[in-house]
């Protein structure tokens, strides 16, 4: 499946101030497969991390640990899981080893549409507005650096996906 008709949109509250990002992918994968990417402990890291299996505790309060190499590990916190249609999970991504919650994280939401015989991924990011991010961690865990970020993590999503599904 081409990747044709992707999207990105950022958008804020008004003025300067950013507050959400969106990205939408097709991926030419079934939507159980594009599921198990985003949510097995034995995918999550080869598009998120270093490659390695990650522990998800898969249910609402659960934490789910992404490695960011350099960055920090950061345990988000799962917020919801609709199998397989949405998951979504708080990230502290300014605050490396905290366990994000409501005062301290963006809001991060995967929704799975079937499309044809594959799958269309949208990705949300909210929250970047309400954060107070440490001046030391505002170039990788900012609203510029994970406009940039989700980018790229929506083609490693498509492409390991799509490999699994070959």
């Amino acid at each position: 499946m081409s990747t044709d008709g992707n999207q990105s949109t950022d958008s804020g509250a008004g003025g300067d101030s950013r507050d959400r990002i969106e990205r939408e992918i097709s991926i030419g994968a079934p939507v159980e497969r594009v599921w198990a990417v985003l949510t097995e402990p034995e995918h999550v890291g080869s598009w998120f991390g270093q490659g390695r299996p990650t522990p998800v505790d898969l249910r609402p309060g659960g934490i789910m640990q992404l490695d960011h190499g350099e960055y920090g590990q950061f345990p988000t916190t799962i917020v919801t899981v609709d199998p397989p249609r949405y998951f979504s999970y708080r990230w502290a991504s300014a605050f490396p080893g905290e366990v994000a919650t409501e005062g301290n994280s963006t809001l991060v939401e995967f929704t799975l549409t079937p499309e044809g015989d594959g799958t269309r991924l949208r990705v949300v990011e909210t929250g970047f507005a309400a954060l107070t991010i440490p001046e030391d961690r505002r170039k990788t865990a900012g609203y510029e650096s994970h406009s940039e970020g989700w980018s790229g993590q929506v083609e490693n999503i498509r492409r390991y996906a799509e490999q699994l599904a070959a």
